[in-house]
């Protein structure tokens, strides 16, 4: 019965206050981070694989693979700094390939603060694997082409400030809602504990004990 009103101090409000305090907390904080970053734009470049007059068709998905792979290694992007107007390093952190996997086809997706910075980090990687693949195409038997070039970006592709408060309020929301649940429970075992050790020291209190001063009885002779 003693531990009834500590329990019940686990459920008041003032606890579930916690809530709405975690979601308006992440939806500031997520909102000023939409609101203080740089908007990134995104342009995309295509190239294709093409096998030669006596290659398999077949292998030109192959090597679209592997030219994917290599599309931003430090030898495309080296050849490709020369169009693209940044450095090398620049293109490896911006730049991304992705590959079918069923059409010998290559997109070249790259990201800037400017639009136009985005569309010649995009072309001229595209530029650079098509012009080294064109080194061993005796050998391999397929070459890489120009299918598409990027196009300037209207919009950007970070997420508004709006959007970023939105996921913070969500994140603060997850966050708030395991406070619940943890807290009652740690503070739960804490009183029934304490309650354990006052009901354990009474009982041993409890136990009678001879009187000071009382007379012993005296042993019976044998």
């Amino acid at each position: 019965m003693t531990t009834t009103p500590q329990r019940s101090r686990l459920l008041t409000p003032g606890r579930w206050m916690v809530m709405p305090a975690a979601v308006l907390a992440g939806a500031a904080l997520g909102g000023g981070y939409g609101a203080v970053q740089t908007p990134q734009y995104a342009a995309t470049s295509y190239v294709i694989v093409v096998p030669g007059e006596k290659s398999d068709p077949a292998a030109a998905l192959g090597f679209a693979q592997a030219y994917g792979r290599v599309a931003t290694d430090i030898a495309v992007t080296g050849d490709a700094q020369v169009w693209a107007g940044v450095s090398a390093a620049t293109l490896r952190a911006g730049v991304q390939a992705a590959t079918s996997p069923d059409a010998p086809m290559i997109s070249i997706t790259a990201r800037s603060a400017k639009p136009s910075t985005a569309v010649s980090m995009a072309d001229g990687v595209a530029r650079a694997l098509v012009l080294d693949s064109s080194h061993v195409a005796a050998s391999t038997g397929v070459k890489v082409v120009q299918f598409s070039r990027a196009t300037k970006p209207v919009a950007p592709v970070s997420p508004s400030a709006a959007l970023s408060a939105l996921v913070g309020a969500c994140a603060g929301g997850l966050l708030g809602g395991l406070v619940l649940l943890v807290r009652p429970k740690r503070a739960a075992s804490r009183a029934e504990a304490r309650h354990s050790r006052q009901g354990t020291g009474t009982g041993a209190a409890s136990v009678p004990g001879p009187a000071v001063g009382a007379q012993q009885p005296e042993p019976e002779a044998v």
